[in-house]
This record gives structure tokens, sequence and C-alpha cells, in this order.
């Protein structure tokens, strides 16, 4: 979440390319020790939209939205939130965006509308008076301590927090992490309003189908380096065009890949009784009228097309192996 402190001594950061409600950043490059957590990252977003983070463990996503907050400090290479550029400890980035962690670390003996203040502090009474309300809307007890909180309900009380002050820029990790599917589809309607406001959100995540319905760009990272930068439109077009078969256990499947290979399709790749084929189309009815042509291939158990995982996505159309 925002805080908002005041460094020891005060600077003042430059305004910077990028320009208002916008995530821009050059050269970004963070290790820990030998491992390299963000190689070198190039990167605009906004104004305003929706952009959905997304990538396996480890691959940098919540290093970056770190970085950006000043909560790390990059090894080299260039931050500008909101149109200030990233000087000193950050506060006045933070002063212009929230931030909700991926990680909660709360504090279990305050009570949750004390622990809105103690996320706010520094905030305006509006400011606390909106993040009170949005945790009621939630159905979160405000007087009860957050000790007696479940995963989830410390999540939507995070949001509530991160949600609550006026901003242009909001970088949320996780942020329907551990939330029931009503309680995500609130979180993303709610979200989908703000942007439609002109602000800008930087939203990861592990479930590519979440953010598909309400990003308007994905951005796909591994190991710290920019894998691909998508929208949801491209992403469907690349999904229609994957067929997975799959057989029973034990099924005899050897030289499959040659047998599916023909004038319509682009690559076949195997894995047990799994096969999963790239069309050269999206139409899939060229492919489906060979293969019924192998009268002696048995039957599959499941043919599914035109639909891609988070993980199938990294695996079939990246060939790397996703969460």
């Amino acid at each position: 979440m925002s805080v908002e402190t005041k460094p020891a001594q005060e600077q003042t950061a430059p305004t910077q390319a990028g320009g208002p409600g916008t995530i821009a950043v050059q050269g970004l490059r963070r290790c820990f020790g030998e491992t390299v957590a963000l190689a070198s990252l190039d990167l605009e977003i906004g104004p305003g939209g929706i952009t959905g983070l997304l990538g396996p463990n480890g691959s940098g996503k919540s290093t970056f939205m770190r970085l950006l907050t000043g909560l790390l400090r990059p090894d080299s290479g260039s931050v500008s939130v909101d149109g200030v550029e990233l000087v000193g400890d950050g506060v006045e980035i933070r002063r212009r965006v929230t931030y909700a962690p991926g990680e909660l670390h709360l504090y279990g003996e305050l009570r949750a509308r004390d622990h809105l203040d103690w996320l706010l502090r520094g905030r305006d009474t509006e400011t606390r008076e909106n993040a009170a309300r949005r945790a009621e809307h939630f159905g979160l007890p405000l007087d009860k301590r957050v000790r007696g909180y479940s995963h989830g309900m410390k999540r939507q009380l995070v949001f509530a927090a991160a949600m609550a002050p006026r901003v242009a820029v909001r970088i949320l990790d996780e942020a329907t992490e551990g939330l029931d599917p009503s309680k995500r589809a609130e979180v993303l309607e709610i979200l989908t309003a703000d942007s439609r406001q002109g602000t800008t959100i930087l939203l990861s995540s592990h479930h590519l189908g979440e953010v598909d319905r309400a990003c308007d760009r994905l951005v796909f990272m591994r190991a710290g380096k920019l894998l691909a930068d998508e929208t949801p439109a491209s992403v469907h077009k690349r999904a229609s065009r994957l067929m997975h078969m799959e057989w029973d256990e034990g099924t005899p499947l050897d030289g499959i890949e040659a047998r599916l290979s023909g004038p319509a399709v682009e690559s076949v790749k195997r894995e047990g009784s799994r096969v999963t084929v790239l069309l050269t189309e999206r139409d899939p009815r060229a492919f489906l009228a060979a293969f019924c042509e192998l009268r002696d291939l048995p039957a599959p158990r499941s043919v599914q097309h035109g639909h891609i995982s988070l993980r199938e996505l990294y695996r079939d159309i990246y060939g790397v192996e996703g969460t």
C-alpha cells in the first residue's frame, strides 16, 4: 500500500518522459546476488487502461512492481511513474500511486478499521472514509482484529485501501489471489470501472482467463525479461489455432506427430497421452477432415479447440514452462 512518510531529507523528483498517468522504465535491472531478477527491462504503460502482468513464479513481476514504487532500488536503469522520476527512496512516487503487495504481512492485533487508517496514514479523511465504505461493501467486519481474518478477507482489506485514494496510477500485485470466484469478479468490475475514469492500472496475476476479461494489454515476463506484449485479441487469435487432443493412458501413439502432420498443420507436440496441434489457420475443419481419414487411430477421449490456459499459453505458444 502507499505509505505517506517523509524522507529524512526532502528531495524533489524531476519529471521524466512518459508523462502523467504513465509507467515508463528504461534499462531497468535488479539482481539479488548472482540471481538476475530483472534484466534491462524497457516498458511503457498507460496512460489509462488495465495492463495485465503475467508470468510464472520467479519471472520478476513482484520485483518489477516494488522497483516502481521505490521499495527496492534498481541496480541500473530509470523509472518514471505519473511523470515523476524515481529518486531517493521513492516517496514522491508513492504519494502519486497506490500499491497493493502480493505478499500480505498485516498487524494481527490491529482492528481492521485501524489497519485501514495505518495503511492510509498521511492521506486525507475522505480517503480513509472511502476505504472503510469499500471494506464494508465487501462485508468485512471492521471492528474485528485482523488476526481473525481469513487470507481472502485480508486481501480484500488491502484492496479496499489501495482503491480508496484518487490517484492516476494503481499498482496491484495479485489483487485477486485467494478470493472466491464471485469476489474475483467483483474486484475486476471495480478495476474496470476505475480504468474507465482514466486511471492507469498495472495488475499482476497467474490467471490468464481472469485478466483476459479485464485487461486492455497483456505483458508476459519470464526470468526477468519481457517475453511478449500482447492484446487479449492477439492471444485469442493464437489460441484459436490450437487443437488439444487427449487419449486414454496407455493408448499406442508412437509416430502420431508424423501422422497428424499435413498442409493444415504447423506443428505437433506430444506429452504422454496429450497431443497439441498448432494449425496454420483458425478454421479447424481441414485438419479434422484429414484426421477422420486416419481410421486405424483410436478415437481421442477429448478434443478441444480455441481454448488456452496460462500454462498452455507459455508451453504451446512461447515454448517455455509457465505456471
